[in-house]
């Protein structure tokens, strides 16, 4: 407004103590954008190379097992991680591995220990679970789950202390067993979805009953599965 008043730069850049080459810039930038010159929209470093749909890319492959996406390994090192990011066929995601380290933390996703199971290689499985399936899903209340766990045996665990140097205390093991031991069997109801146990000397088919007792009260007619050839 001063400029277009008639006033001289030098006198525009006294006005509003600033100097003549700030001025003018000012003059030019109106000349070419207009009004959009006196919100400028500065912002701090580069634009920004990974997008959110990027991050969620990241994220589902990180935490999907590398074989279901045709690697031969069981985990995903960042090292790796990178390598398939830049390279993949759905989506290419070019990042550093301490970028990357981010990411996850601000998705919380850790690099946690893996748990193993069992799966059967038998070529029905399918077919033969299918009954089983179907048992399950029309009577639940009459579905069991039985496993052991033992023996039991009350033994001391190392643990930490203060102590001096190279004279750490000493915790006595447990050698003899002069009261035996035991047998946990625990007794999961489906249709309930509650777990049930009884400790016994001695595994048994009459120890597992003892488990099923108070999850069973009442009912006329069951169908027991075993945890072992479940999982198995």
């Amino acid at each position: 407004m001063a400029y277009a008043s008639g006033n001289t730069v030098p006198a525009i850049a006294r006005l509003v103590a600033t100097s003549e080459d700030r001025v003018r810039e000012m003059i030019h930038r109106f000349n070419d954008t207009g009004m959009a010159s006196l919100d400028p929209q500065w912002a701090g470093g580069r634009p920004r190379q990974i997008t959110i749909d990027d991050e969620k890319f990241i994220v589902a492959t990180a935490t999907t097992r590398p074989e279901k996406l045709g690697r031969p390994f069981t985990r995903w090192p960042l090292r790796k991680l990178v390598a398939y990011l830049s390279e993949n066929d759905d989506r290419v995601v070019h990042v550093g591995r301490e970028r990357l380290r981010q990411i996850l933390n601000a998705n919380d996703v850790t690099f946690r220990r893996t748990k193993t199971w069992k799966e059967s290689t038998d070529p029905d499985r399918n077919a033969k679970l299918d009954p089983v399936e179907k048992v399950m899903n029309t009577w639940p209340d009459r579905c069991f789950a039985f496993d052991e766990f033992g023996p039991l045996t009350i033994r001391p665990v190392g643990t930490r202390c203060w102590s001096h140097e190279s004279k750490p205390q000493r915790v006595p093991a447990n050698y003899h067993k002069l009261h035996g031991v035991r047998h946990f069997h625990g007794c999961y109801s489906i249709g309930d979805d509650s777990l049930r146990g009884a400790v016994r000397n001695q595994k048994s088919t009459t120890s597992s009953c003892a488990s099923r007792r108070p999850a069973a009260h009442g009912r006329t007619r069951s169908n027991l599965t075993s945890g072992r050839s479940a999982s198995s």
